[in-house]
């Protein structure tokens, strides 16, 4: 499970918990490191005051997409799990060029997994496909003047690949249209903003919305009257737009359907693009293809059409096609004792405030449990006891709390020798050498 879910016994966040007690001091296992497995510890151990929680995370570092999931310029957002992408299910989506949002982000922010995707940016234009927060990110990080990046976090490779970056023209292309678009106001402000950057939007796509959004919940009132302005704005208007360079805009109903190869095959030169047309209204809107299609000429490809969690353990229900483990307030269906958090219990929505408060609700669910005698707590495990004789068995060393502070104060160290808040470690093998394992 990534750091957007964890399931446990006796537990819920988003990796796997296993309770056991003597009686009166619960003891918790929490797999995963992310916002929900440390939401969900938190709640438990502030409001049960003998519980004992241990958290296991596969890398040798903490905090999961905290520290790998978002864009490197938002230090206070970082909160996306969820171990897979989903996929396009087109022609031509495994061209070189093309590239899933969850591996780009984990390039340019560190994670281990990602370190040499080594992204192609020898294009003038690239296309993003999803209208969410994250394909905002990308096309921000594809577009930001490299001063604003170099304060940040991101990694060096990352910075180096970018500054020989070719790409001037970013569009983010959805399938249905304005009023349905999955991204927050303060992330298309930043973007509008962005210094040498000029937003393209075709009023066209705005005929009729303000009288349609008269009634709508105001942040989506809100976020549309800022759509609209930008798209009626001349050019140079904006302080963001004088002299810009570089250019991004929203394309609205059109839906993938083939990426094309250059006349070699060997990469990706555009995307053949279905035009749809909304069935319903609001957030249940379905494009249904009207039967034309476009061609959009682009080098680059970024799929940014969601997350996915993967299955835990073939012991561990899960559904498939909706990419959750089935449970009801975080309690696993057929699985007495087995809870879950996070994505993996939702689906792939939400902040890290969504996070925190599903978290605090599965934990809330194993204390009612535990209260109620739900819960089988007669036999005394050994928690951490047990897993590290097993592990030292198996000849693994663990990584502890203690020797991912030392990590973390050497990429402190180097980041700012570099002027930057931290550079991340990218390799897990040069992390264990530092702390001598």
């Amino acid at each position: 499970m990534g750091p957007g879910g964890a399931c446990w016994r006796g537990g819920g966040a988003g990796a796997r918990r296993w309770l056991s007690s003597r009686a009166s001091a619960p003891r918790v296992c929490v797999v995963g490191s992310g916002p929900a497995g440390f939401y969900t510890a938190q709640h438990l151990l502030k409001h049960h005051d003998l519980a004992q929680v241990d958290i296991y995370e596969k890398l040798p570092v903490p905090f999961g997409l905290v520290r790998f999931g978002v864009a490197p310029d938002h230090p206070e957002v970082k909160s996306y799990g969820a171990e897979d992408n989903r996929i396009l299910g087109i022609p031509g989506e495994n061209l070189p060029g093309v590239y899933s949002a969850r591996a780009f982000v984990g390039w340019y922010n560190g994670l281990p997994e990602n370190r040499d995707l080594n992204p192609d940016l020898s294009c003038e234009t690239a296309l993003i496909l999803g209208h969410g927060n994250v394909a905002l990110d990308i096309a921000r990080i594809l577009l930001s003047p490299l001063d604003l990046l170099r304060k940040t976090d991101i990694t060096d490779c990352s910075l180096a690949a970018l500054a020989c970056s070719k790409v001037k023209r970013v569009w983010l292309a959805g399938r249905r249209g304005p009023l349905q678009v999955a991204f927050t106001i303060k992330e298309l402000r930043e973007m509008i903003n962005l210094p040498g950057t000029q937003p393209v939007l075709n009023p066209a796509d705005f005929t009729g919305l303000e009288n349609a959004v008269k009634d709508a919940p105001r942040p989506r009132k809100r976020l549309t009257e800022l759509m609209i302005k930008t798209a009626l704005q001349k050019p140079g208007e904006m302080a963001a737009q004088a002299a810009a360079a570089r250019q991004w805009g929203l394309k609205f109903q059109r839906s993938p359907q083939e990426v094309l190869p250059t006349a070699d095959g060997r990469r990706a030169r555009g995307v053949r693009m279905a035009l749809t047309r909304l069935e319903g209204s609001g957030e249940s809107a379905k494009a249904i293809p009207t039967g034309d299609v476009e061609e959009l000429e682009c080098g680059l490809v970024l799929s940014s059409i969601g997350y996915r969690s993967l299955p835990l353990d073939p012991a561990v229900p899960f559904d498939t096609q909706r990419g959750i483990i089935p449970n009801s307030m975080g309690r696993v269906e057929g699985a007495p004792g087995l809870y879950c958090s996070g994505w993996v219990k939702r689906g792939p929505t939400g902040v890290i405030i969504t996070t925190m408060n599903d978290s605090f609700d599965t934990a809330q669910s194993v204390l009612e449990d535990l209260r109620g005698g739900m819960l089988d707590v007669s036999v005394s495990r050994e928690g951490f006891g047990a897993v590290g004789s097993i592990l030292r068995s198996r000849g693994v060393r663990p990584v502890s709390f203690s020797d991912w502070e030392k990590i973390d104060a050497a990429e402190v160290a180097r980041g700012k020798a570099a002027g930057k808040p931290r550079e991340k470690i990218v390799d897990p093998q040069e992390m264990l050498q530092l702390i001598g394992h």
